[in-house]
């Protein structure tokens, strides 16, 4: 059976609960009253936690975004910072996983040059995170910039021990994400689970963790079941992609996500799962397909 609905199904059954419903520019309208219709294939069964990226519906304003994510079953959006955690709440959308202490990709943890500016930055968004009642802030290791992977970690164990006592404190679980250097961020440093595990191991803290991004590990090693089945204590956070090309995870591309959903979900992992693959479609429809799509593909 295809994944696909037809396009003109997903408008017929997106319009047949346009009671309340916001209309966007290009027609597309996306209602929370949709909740159960078969856009999904149905009520989300309730074992995974989804959520998408805002950076991949940037062409989405967040009020039309929270719409669009309530109207397809699940209430939450990544990588939001305190400016939007207003509009989210709005609507009664988590924001699944905070961003906006950290300086870049580039300069990270792993560099003591940055510390003093990482450290002040940080203390004042777990306070911020906790008191908006949310639980996720996003870190990173930076680049390497011919530092030995050894040194790196001593580096971003001393830096990061003065963040999470404060962490602990608030009940802020710190996520690093894993990125390939090989395609996408030449030099970053937590490319691969191993210094990554090796990280978590030294910091010894339940509110350090790492966001396991499932695209960016295929590209670097592979082996994703097998990772998050012998590792999955580590691993707090969860995103998706196609590979290659970071585009819809169907079956056009190598992963297989119904098998790699269930992995994590016989892991008994109670966080998110989030939607992070830049969508094809030029339309909004589109791409609000694909993201249904996504969500039913994930959904086991």
């Amino acid at each position: 059976m295809s994944r696909t609905l037809p396009r003109r199904e997903l408008l017929k059954q997106l319009a047949a609960g346009a009671l309340g419903a916001s209309v966007l520019g290009s027609g597309l309208v996306f209602s929370s009253s949709v909740l159960a219709t078969p856009v999904t294939g149905g009520a989300l069964k309730g074992n995974i936690r989804h959520s998408v990226s805002r950076w991949t519906y940037g062409d989405l304003s967040i009020e039309e975004l929270c719409l669009l994510v309530k109207s397809l079953g699940f209430t939450a959006i990544d990588l939001i910072g305190p400016e939007d955690w207003p509009i989210l709440k709005k609507h009664g959308v988590d924001s699944s996983m905070c961003n906006g202490a950290e300086l870049n990709l580039e300069d990270g943890w792993s560099d003591p040059k940055f510390h003093p500016e990482l450290i002040k930055r940080y203390l004042k968004h777990i306070d911020l995170v906790a008191e908006a009642g949310y639980k996720n802030l996003i870190c990173f290791s930076g680049n390497a910039r011919g530092m030995d992977r050894e040194t790196a970690l001593q580096n971003a164990v001393k830096g990061l021990k003065q963040i999470l006592p404060q962490a602990e404190k608030r009940g802020v679980v710190l996520q690093m994400e894993l990125f390939n250097s090989k395609i996408d961020h030449p030099d970053y440093l937590a490319d691969g689970s191993a210094w990554a595990i090796e990280l978590c191991k030294r910091l010894n803290s339940q509110n350090f963790k790492l966001l396991y991004d499932i695209y960016h590990m295929q590209i670097m090693e592979g082996d994703i079941i097998r990772t998050i089945k012998n590792n999955h204590q580590y691993f707090g956070h969860y995103h998706t992609a196609g590979v290659p090309g970071r585009h819809e995870i169907d079956d056009s591309q190598e992963l297989n996500y119904v098998a790699i959903a269930k992995a994590i979900r016989d892991t008994g992992f109670t966080g998110y799962l989030a939607q992070e693959f830049v969508p094809t479609p030029k339309t909004k429809e589109g791409r609000a397909q694909s993201l249904a799509q996504a969500i039913r593909i994930c959904d086991v």
